[in-house]
């Protein structure tokens, strides 16, 4: 089991972290390396963990960013560490790269710009070529037009907002949208009871959904044939979410004009209805700062106080403070683990001060503050119980971290 009581964390960097958020991590606190060995802590970008060995000694892993398909997150369910990200820290990024794809393919851009790339002659020649190929390039204007957003987190409606604001209609389809983002969203966007209603119904689509299960290939042949002619797809999600043999379908048949993404492939390449960008969704520095300072504050509050908030395998669990003893247990959520750690607890004379208790899927979490200090052969009965898979002992520290 690592070491719960120090108070000094060792943060290894797999990427390089905007230093706006580095130095958020208090040095009375946390000691940041790239070398670092036995690290409590992983910061990542991009970099891929499925191969990595990840030390017993670690505790957290947090994204500066929103996807996670690059952290072996099962295998850290089973050690009952969380994973942290930052989702719509990047979302403004995200929405200027869409409404940019959105204008490059309305007014077919890209290849207007190979045809000047390849005049030749002399100005008066190159004037009279323009004159007579710009006709080719006829493009058209957003307002009236219909835009389909799948997804409806800080992304998709940040551009709900942007393209109501430009004069076009929007669709909006989630499922499984979350009530905070229901009150956010504008009451202008209409709402799409199924996906391929939104599909019969838009001239552009825009994808901001995660990639699990139920999203791998979302995008398939079925929902490319009830797509409307000449129907400009974008995808700043994930390469997967769409089926690239049907996209390459839908463009010979015409259903598909462009297909516009952040995601290069063999297969898409040198294809002239593909506009493919080298996944710079998130490749701004207000971007880079924004998730840098969000994991960091995350981290802080977790390390410190137990505090979960932003995870993709946790539920979220936070808890102010009431007494300056703290115990977290991260544990598979099954029947009676709650009682068990409330008798360890009992057993040793310790009075529940507050506590709080959640579940998510098959992980669940729990933060119990007492009114004195939690003997060390009780922090070791509770970690022997079968399904406990961590315990962190949080007695409030001396140096506490402003957020």
């Amino acid at each position: 089991m690592p070491d719960m009581t120090r108070q000094i964390f060792k943060v290894l960097t797999l990427n390089a972290i905007a230093a706006v958020g580095l130095k958020r991590l208090p040095p009375e606190l946390f000691q940041i390396g790239q070398d670092m060995t036995d690290p409590d802590v992983v910061l990542v970008r991009s970099h891929n963990m499925h191969d990595m060995h990840i030390p017993e000694s670690v505790i957290a892993i947090g994204r500066a960013g929103a996807g996670t398909n690059n952290i072996p997150v099962n295998r850290m369910n089973a050690r009952g560490v969380p994973v942290f990200n930052t989702p719509g820290a990047n979302a403004n990024a995200v929405k200027e790269l869409v409404l940019a794809g959105m204008l490059m393919a309305s007014r077919n851009l890209i290849p207007a710009l190979r045809f000047v790339d390849n005049l030749e002659g002399d100005d008066q020649t190159l004037h009279e070529q323009v004159e007579a190929g710009k006709k080719q390039f006829s493009g058209m204007e957003l307002p009236g037009r219909t835009l389909g957003i799948v997804g409806l987190g800080k992304i998709g409606r940040l551009l709900a907002d942007a393209t109501l604001k430009l004069g076009m209609k929007v669709l909006g389809y989630d499922p499984k949208i979350t009530v905070e983002s229901a009150w956010s969203l504008s009451a202008e966007v209409q709402k799409a009871h199924q996906i391929e209603d939104l599909v019969r119904r838009s001239h552009f689509i825009s994808l901001h959904v995660p990639l699990n299960d139920s999203t791998r290939h979302l995008i398939d042949h079925d929902l490319v044939a009830c797509m409307q002619k000449n129907t400009i797809l974008l995808n700043f999600s994930r390469d997967a979410i769409v089926d690239e043999d049907a996209i390459l379908m839908g463009i010979e048949n015409g259903t598909i004009k462009y297909y516009v993404c952040d995601f290069p492939s063999r297969k898409l390449q040198h294809q002239p209805a593909v506009i493919t960008l080298p996944h710079l969704g998130a490749s701004t520095q207000e971007a880079e700062e924004n998730c840098a300072m969000m994991i960091a504050d995350q981290i802080i509050d977790y390390v410190q106080n137990g505090n979960i908030l932003h995870t993709v395998n946790f539920p979220d669990v936070t808890m102010e403070r009431e007494s300056p003893f703290r115990i977290a247990v991260a544990n598979a959520n099954v029947p009676n683990l709650l009682g068990q750690i409330s008798t360890c607890m009992a057993n040793a004379g310790l009075n529940i001060h507050n506590m709080v208790n959640k579940s998510r899927g098959e992980m669940a979490y729990t933060l119990v503050d007492t009114d004195n200090p939690v003997p060390a052969e009780t922090i070791t009965a509770i970690a022997g119980i079968s399904g406990v898979l961590m315990v962190r002992y949080l007695p409030e520290p001396s140096f506490k971290a402003n957020l």
